[in-house]
């Protein structure tokens, strides 16, 4: 009922030729729901429940998408883990739309459970109304307007700054500067031969609630911070099992996703199909290179501290843009 009314889940990539040039257009087709929707036999122990699933996700990467269809696919597990009763997996192509595309659209897929004929809607973020305003109330508006001045002088320096140094170091690393080796470090020339693995954890978001608001950070500055812990732990571990003492100054870096759209946040699907619309439909993301401070700390909130302080200069450059464009 949702799925298929949207334009994109309902087309097929169709290549034609303009001026010489190859190009690839969406052609309106007839969705035929047994064609995506799949439903597996599964014959095992709930004790082997969650492996089965990673196993399971893990393969159906090694399995491209039919290009004669629309590029989507749900699978429907009867399979209950420690998380769920039941399972369902979207393998969806990432041209038809990007994460949080997808979610406004699993969001339309849902009803509330006080009214099952009603969308939810999304709660509107709180503004502190004294914050902004009250900000340069002592001393003569003139002070005011220069201390402003000074600001916003001093932003779009270090704004300028910190983009070419982001800009060099990601030339760098297409050319010349690598990760350091460690046990952790894939090998994609051997992806024909070894097949990757999917793993995923459900975490307590009340516990991450709890360290944001106690250090004064936001939610992706608590999940940085603590995948930085524990991947520190996890090398600390590996290397002990070689016998080995964890060198220092270990080079780990990771690609994070951010949303461009000049509106943030999961937004309504109607929303996001409005012609002319600032949080529209598609691919609206870029990435940063974020390096990880490998190092075991005494005070683990250490890593939440510098986690921060590294996403706060990135969020003050325009990586984000140059990777996207």
């Amino acid at each position: 009922q949702t799925l298929i009314r949207h334009p994109r889940f309902s087309s097929i990539l169709v290549n034609s030729w303009s001026n010489s040039r190859q190009e690839q257009k969406w052609v309106r087709t007839n969705v035929v729901i047994e064609d995506h929707v799949v439903i597996p036999k599964i014959e095992t122990q709930n004790a082997d429940a969650d492996t089965f699933l990673e196993s399971y996700v893990s393969d159906l990467t090694t399995i491209p998408l039919d290009t004669s269809k629309p590029l989507w696919e749900v699978h429907l597990l009867d399979l209950k883990t420690s998380d769920a009763e039941n399972i369902a997996i979207l393998k969806i192509h990432h041209s038809v739309g990007d994460g949080m595309s997808l979610m406004s659209l699993v969001l339309a897929c849902t009803r509330k459970t006080s009214n099952p004929d009603e969308i939810p809607r999304l709660p509107t973020p709180y503004k502190n109304p004294s914050s902004g305003s009250s900000r340069f109330k002592v001393g003569s508006r003139g002070d005011c307007r220069l201390l402003w001045l000074v600001m916003v002088l001093c932003s779009a320096i270090m704004l300028v700054l910190n983009t070419v140094c982001d800009a060099l170091e990601f030339i760098a690393t297409i050319l010349f500067l690598k990760d350091t080796e460690t046990p952790i470090k894939g090998d994609f020339r051997l992806s024909k031969s070894k097949r990757m693995c999917m793993v995923h954890r459900t975490v307590s978001f009340d516990d991450i609630k709890l360290i944001k608001n106690a250090m004064n950070m936001t939610v992706n500055d608590v999940i940085l911070g603590v995948s930085q812990a524990g991947l520190s732990q996890y090398l600390k571990r590996r290397y002990g099992e070689q016998e080995e003492s964890m060198p220092k100054g270990i080079r780990l870096r990771a690609a994070v996703l951010v949303n461009i759209r000049p509106t943030t946040g999961i937004q309504d699907l109607a929303d996001m199909m409005a012609k002319g619309s600032k949080c529209r439909w598609g691919n609206w993301f870029a990435y940063i290179v974020f390096p990880f401070s490998i190092a075991l700390r005494d005070d683990p909130l250490e890593h939440l501290r510098r986690a921060k302080s590294t996403i706060d200069r990135k969020k003050n450059s325009l990586e984000a843009v140059l990777t996207f464009i």
